[in-house]
């Protein structure tokens, strides 16, 4: 749980446990429900010993885990962990419909919409907005994490993978390319990233994948990155010395077309952890990695497969000893729209919308509770409310979406843009 003093200013993190002693003696208030946040009423920053934590961020291009953790003498301890769930693929597909309607306007009996070229210039390092947003919420969460808790250093990955890793500029020699260390690790990342996690032979996911030569070095192949590809085990038994062409003849045009392609959605990908490498080490001390270190560091550790604690594991690091075992996920929402109107296909106004958003004290998008003691809604439920001017509120909660009169609401925290939910730790999205 985070921790301020009683003019705001962030101290060390806390236990569930120590937190509720504090509001329960009266010595603490809630400062904010999620994340949870207290505040002291007797004890200032000056008068208490704050080491202060290390967020570290896993990019991703669905969703960024952030781990807040402490160092101690090289060994990391999980104290918070978030996912945080974009909505890029929203906002790509409101913009794509936005230009649809106004190319639809011109070709229709209206008012003549003259066409804009190249009339509009793109700064330096200009990103699409779906992209950008990705960039713009991660760092906003930073920025509320270090309003909560003393920041000493921000660990996020660059890159997926590092390319000097991966060959140096030379060719691979002999079986560097399989070896169990960090060197070997770049290599399976890079080529995971490249044939999408599958036998690239038969198609099989979720087994055990080899690193296999495209044209056999028996047949003057080479370790080039080039001619790897990846096989799961029976293929890669079966295939033996045959080039690519023997063993698979009706898939060998697509294998090899895939292996010499370039790797645009990770160049996309990487080019987003640029750009929030950027935008963090304008704020403070930030240290980078590559995705080939993380799943290394992750395998040495035995940690699952999550957002979290990828984001854990990232950086340079000894071993992690502890982890928290419940994540908050925050789903990006957006805090509504300034139209008030609805359209219909085609772009057309077919309803209007009140002029105001709050009725009886509530406002879509607001942290309620709703009690509601009979009827087939019957219990407790915590979320997100959509209100009504009728006074008829829905809630949605992690089981699903209920109804009831407004009466019945509390309110705990306003609408900030995200909706907030909790699930094990372990849990993949």
């Amino acid at each position: 749980m985070f921790v301020l003093d009683k003019h705001g200013t962030p101290l060390q993190p806390t236990t569930p446990a120590r937190a509720r002693k504090l509001l329960a003696s009266g010595r603490a208030v809630v400062a904010r429900h999620t994340p949870f946040v207290i505040r002291l009423k007797d004890r200032t920053a000056n008068h208490s010993e704050v080491a202060g934590v290390e967020i570290g961020i896993d990019p991703g291009s669905k969703h960024t885990g952030i781990a807040v953790f402490t160092t101690v003498t090289g060994e990391r301890r999980g104290r918070y962990s978030i996912q945080l769930d974009h909505r890029g693929a929203t906002i790509r597909k409101k913009l794509e419909q936005r230009a649809a309607y106004r190319r639809g306007r011109r070709s229709r009996n209206l008012r003549y919409r003259a066409p804009r070229f190249l009339n509009r210039t793109r700064p330096k390092g200009w990103l699409p907005p779906s992209l950008q947003h990705r960039v713009d919420t991660t760092t906003s969460w930073v920025d509320r994490l270090a309003r909560w808790v003393r920041v000493t250093a921000v660990h996020v990955e660059r890159v997926a993978f590092d390319t000097n890793a991966i060959s140096a500029g030379r060719p691979l020699e002999g079986a560097e390319y399989q070896h169990g260390t960090l060197h070997g690790m770049e290599v399976r990342e890079y080529l995971l990233a490249k044939f999408g996690r599958a036998c690239v032979y038969c198609g099989a996911m979720g087994v055990p994948l080899n690193i296999d030569h495209i044209r056999p070095r028996s047949r003057g192949g080479s370790d080039r990155v080039a001619n790897l590809t990846l096989a799961c085990i029976p293929c890669n038994q079966t295939k033996g010395n045959r080039p690519v062409e023997e063993f698979a003849p009706k898939r060998a045009a697509e294998i090899l077309k895939r292996a010499k392609a370039p790797l645009r959605d990770a160049t996309a990908v990487n080019a987003t952890r640029w750009a929030l490498w950027r935008a963090l080490d304008a704020r403070m001390p930030t240290r980078t990695a590559s995705g080939g270190r993380t799943k290394w560091n992750r395998t040495r550790c035995a940690l699952p497969k999550t957002h979290t604690l990828d984001a854990l594991a990232v950086g340079t690091l000894d071993t992690v000893t502890v982890w928290p075992r419940t994540v908050l996920v925050i789903g990006a929402t957006g805090r509504g729209q300034y139209a008030r109107t609805r359209t219909d296909k085609h772009g057309f106004p077919r309803l209007r919308l009140p002029r105001v958003k709050q009725f009886f004290g509530f406002a879509t998008g607001d942290l309620v509770r709703a009690v509601v003691p009979s009827g087939k809604n019957t219990g407790t439920h915590t979320g997100r409310v959509a209100v009504r001017s009728s006074g008829s509120f829905a809630v949605r909660t992690a089981s699903g979406l209920y109804t009831a009169r407004h009466k019945h609401f509390r309110l705990l925290q306003r609408a900030d843009g995200y909706a907030y939910t909790r699930q094990p730790e372990g849990t993949t999205p």
